[in-house]
């Protein structure tokens, strides 16, 4: 099932233009390609996210498909690169082109000591020539869109007065969609982890943005899991991602094609989604895959249902024995009532 696609030249494997309206952020041993395969059996239109790849895995790795395959299912889908050598993020980008990706992203959010020690990720923020000069190189080198997903600004940087000049540098350089996760990085001082919950988030600079570059599309991301707060967030720009929400309750995905792309298709149940991801589980562990590694991205499905917990607690319990396969996410599906699942729906949706 890996992608078909082998020369970005042939007219055939040209995609239509990506639509960014909804989309899963790129999260590192999250959006892995059993998550990334289960996200689209519950949405056909919501843009994916690999998690970020750096250009040495890709150039100095012995195995390159190791962070670049994946199941050609999983269209739309971008490629994230780390990486602030322009010449090697062209050389990637061209690598990611072969491969059929359908956006490649650069990311300049990212926080963490390994990647402010390579020069990659939020760090970048207070580098934005380096950042319109890779975006340059990289667009040189494909004919697939290119685009940026960074933060508000990074330490005591004013966004007020960076985060414009940071748009308007990388802009000029062709780039012409910005992912805006709305806090600040702090390079020293917080983890990862706070990073992503501390620095308070400010929604209405990412608006004004958009209002001051009419011309460029805006994405915003950070703190969103509803879909009240998506549909408020699209009054103002042009699209939103999702991150720990998607990953966490999953079966969110599975209404974003009906209330965000305004779709008139059926809303996949959540035993049919794990019912279709048998034959990818069986495909997988004949590779020598480990059953676990495929269903702890299942875990929230069942989140807030009847009979959740004892789903979670069966795979978390039988996922990694020797020789666990298919079979233990039949029996933990077993042990949710999808009679009582719709009945706890139907009583939400009927006024008291």
């Amino acid at each position: 099932m890996q992608n078909p696609q082998k020369n970005r030249s042939n007219p055939e494997t040209t995609r239509p233009a990506v639509d960014r309206r909804f989309s899963v952020a790129p999260m590192m041993e999250w959006t892995t390609p059993a998550f990334r395969y289960f996200a689209r059996l519950l949405s056909k239109e919501a843009l994916l996210y690999t998690e970020m790849v750096t250009t040495g895995a890709i150039l100095f790795g012995k195995d390159p498909d190791r962070f670049l395959a994946y199941n050609d299912e999983e269209h739309p889908l971008a490629l994230q690169l780390g990486g602030s050598d322009p010449e090697q993020l062209a050389k990637c980008s061209g690598i990611a082109t072969d491969f059929g990706y359908d956006e490649i992203n650069l990311n300049v959010g990212c926080p963490s000591d390994r990647v402010q020690n390579n020069l990659m990720g939020a760090c970048l923020m207070a580098h934005k020539e380096l950042v319109a000069e890779c975006v340059s190189a990289m667009q040189a080198a494909t004919a697939v869109e290119v685009t940026v997903k960074c933060r508000i600004g990074i330490d005591d940087q004013n966004p007020e007065e960076t985060l414009p000049a940071f748009i308007e540098t990388v802009a000029a350089a062709g780039c012409k969609s910005f992912t805006l996760h709305a806090r600040k990085a702090w390079l020293k001082g917080l983890s990862p982890k706070e990073n992503r919950e501390v620095p308070p988030l400010d929604y209405d600079l990412v608006y004004r943005i958009k209002q001051a570059y009419p011309e460029l599309e805006i994405v915003i991301n950070g703190g969103i899991s509803t879909f009240d707060q998506m549909n408020a967030h699209l009054e103002h720009v042009d699209g939103v991602m999702i991150g720990r929400e998607a990953y966490q309750n999953p079966y969110l995905l599975a209404e974003v094609d009906q209330k965000i792309f305004g779709k008139s298709s059926p809303i996949i149940s959540r035993h049919e989604a794990l019912r279709q991801m048998l034959p990818y589980i069986e495909q997988e562990l004949s590779k020598g895959c480990y059953l676990g590694h495929i269903t702890r991205h299942l875990l929230g499905i069942f989140q807030a249902c009847p009979g959740g917990r004892k789903f979670r607690r069966h795979i978390s319990e039988n996922a990694y024995k020797n020789g666990a396969g298919a079979e233990v996410l039949e029996q933990a599906m077993a042990l949710v009532s999808e009679q009582a699942i719709l009945e706890a729906a139907l009583s939400m949706e009927t006024p008291p």
